[in-house]
C-alpha cells in the first residue's frame, strides 16, 4: 500500500512541476524593470510649496507629535511679518514607517507622500533628510491651496477680508 501511494504522491510532485514550467514566469527583473505602485502608495514624504512659491510649513508641530516612531523633528522661527516657517526640519527615514500619520496632521498640506519607494542608503546617516532635501518646487496633489489665504491670520490679508470669511464679531457688541 505505501507503494503506491509512494508513486502517486511522486507522480502528482511531477504533474504540478510539468504544468508550472509551461506558464511565463511572473519575475519582474527589478533594476531595469520597475513596477508602478498603486496610485494610494505611500512612500518618501516631501515638503511643497503654496502656490506663491513660498514654505507652507509653519512649523506648528503637529506632524512631529502624530508621527508614532518620533521620527521628525523640527524647530519654528518667524519672519518680520509674522509669518511662521520651519527654521529646520529633519525626517530620519531609516526609522520611518511610512504610515502617513505626519500628512494626515499636516493642516497647510506641506508635508505629503509621494510614490518614490527607492530609499537605500549604504550609510544609515545618510537617510537622515534635512528641509532642503525634503523641499520639492512644486505644489504637490492641490497647487491652490495657500494655507494663509484661507486661515484669515493676518498676514496676507486682514481678519475677515478673504472671500469666504466674516468680519470678526466684536464681543464687547454682545454684552447686555
Amino acid at each position: 500500500m505505501s507503494f503506491l501511494s509512494d508513486i502517486k504522491a511522486f507522480g502528482l510532485g511531477f504533474w504540478t512541476t510539468l504544468r508550472h514550467i509551461m506558464r511565463r514566469p511572473v519575475t519582474i527583473q527589478y533594476p531595469e524593470e520597475k513596477r508602478t505602485p498603486f496610485p494610494r502608495y505611500r512612500a518618501r514624504i516631501v515638503l511643497t510649496r503654496d502656490p506663491d512659491g513660498e514654505e507652507r510649513c509653519v512649523a506648528c508641530y503637529l506632524c512631529s507629535a502624530a508621527c508614532p516612531v518620533d521620527c521628525i523633528s523640527l524647530q519654528s522661527a518667524e519672519r518680520p511679518n509674522g509669518r511662521r516657517y520651519a527654521a529646520w526640519f529633519r525626517i530620519n527615514f531609516s526609522r520611518c514607517i511610512f504610515c502617513g500619520f505626519c500628512a494626515e496632521a499636516c493642516p497647510t498640506m506641506a508635508i505629503q507622500m509621494t510614490p518614490d519607494y527607492e530609499i537605500c542608503k549604504r550609510d544609515i546617516m545618510d537617510l537622515v533628510y534635512e528641509k532642503e532635501d525634503l523641499l520639492v518646487d512644486g505644489s504637490g496633489k492641490d497647487p491652490d491651496y495657500n494655507f494663509y489665504r484661507h486661515s484669515g491670520i493676518g498676514v496676507v490679508n486682514p481678519r475677515g477680508a478673504n472671500p469666504d470669511e466674516e468680519s470678526p464679531v466684536d464681543v464687547r457688541s454682545l454684552m447686555p
